[in-house]
Formats: C-alpha cells, structure tokens, sequence
C-alpha cells in the first residue's frame, strides 16, 4: 500500500485542499470557455475534489488516479452524491497506454511533480485530446526541496518556461502560464515559506 492508499480516507478532512480547488477551478472556468458537451479527464485526481467543484460544467468527467484507494473514496462519493457523470478509474499513464475517447480538456493540481516520467505523460496528454482542446496543470515553481521535504522522490517544482517547451515538441500550439496561488507552510523551526503555483494552459 502506498502513501496515497494510506491516507485516501483522511484527505477530505483537511480544508485548504478545498479552498485550493475553488481558487483553481474559477481560474479554469475564468480561462477556458467550456461547452456543455465536453468531456474531461483529470489525472491523479486523488479523491476528486477538483472535479466534483467543476461536475456541472462537463458532460463527463474521467477522475483517474493510481491509487486504488483514492479511487474507492471517488466512487463511494459518486454514488452518495448521484453524480453518475463523474467516472472514477484506476490508470497510471506511466505504466501504460491509455485507449479509449479523446478528451476536450485535460487538467490536474499539483500531480505533476510526482510524475517521473515527465515527458512520456506528456506525451499521452497530447495524443488524448480532441484538436483545440486544452490542457491546463497547476503545479509548484521550482523551489528548495523544502516542499515535501528530504525524502521525496519526485521534482521540486518546475520551471514553468521549461514545461512549456517540452509541450510545444508533443505538439501543443499554443501555451500561456502565469502565477495562480501560493501555499504557505510552515517548517520545524516555525518558519512560514510561501510556495507559489502556476497554472499552465496549452491548446491542442
């Protein structure tokens, strides 16, 4: 059992990550113009709390995530709330191809600096969505490490600047990012650090 398994039944409990999603949420509905026909896929979805805020402005929403756990907390919130739009799957696009319908947009918060194979998931990204769909990530600026601390695998952020130029090679046309949020926590010491977020929006 991973982290994520560990703690899927205790991570609706913490409030910023609600407060987190609504912020994001807005600036996605703010920033795409969103058909009520389109589909949308959300990866590393966790318990679904981004895409349960966005479920009216979808037709339907794939909530994929790794951790089985994860995806047993979606689907017991799914049939609680009725909405059968919202479908949650276990997939890791690291470990294999996903097949099936296109997406109009694909979107995700702070997933993608557990990601390692950076480029390859990318690449997914942009053979998954329709033509003039969009694909938006929220995620951490380069920092410290200080983040997750000493034990953590994955990246310490990005460089935003960087991402953008991997998507333009998987052939994304147009990609825009700016500053969206910051989280701030504090260290053993009592010490408060701010860790900006950028959203990234590239079309398809």
């Amino acid at each position: 059992m991973n982290h994520f398994d560990m703690v899927a039944r205790q991570w609706d409990q913490n409030p910023e990550r609600f407060e987190r999603s609504e912020i994001i949420a807005n600036k996605m509905l703010e920033a795409l113009l969103i058909k009520p026909e389109s589909r949308a896929l959300e990866y590393g979805a966790g318990t679904g709390i981004l895409s349960f805020i966005l479920s009216s402005h979808f037709s339907e929403i794939v909530m994929m995530d790794s951790s089985a756990e994860m995806v047993k907390v979606m689907e017991e919130k799914v049939a609680e709330e009725g909405l059968l739009h919202l479908k949650p799957v276990l997939f890791n696009l690291e470990e294999a191809v996903y097949i099936g319908e296109k997406f109009d947009v694909i979107y995700n918060l702070l997933v993608m600096h557990h990601v390692q194979k950076i480029n390859e998931v990318l690449n997914q990204f942009s053979k998954m969505i329709n033509i003039g769909g969009y694909l938006v990530l929220t995620d951490l600026y380069s920092e410290d490490g200080s983040f997750h601390g000493d034990d953590f695998t994955g990246h310490n952020g990005f460089n935003p600047e960087v991402l953008a130029q991997k998507l333009k090679l998987s052939g994304f046309t147009e990609v825009s990012y700016s500053q969206c949020h910051s989280i701030v926590r504090e260290n053993e010491q009592g010490i408060k650090q701010e860790f900006p977020l950028f959203m990234l929006i590239a079309k398809r």
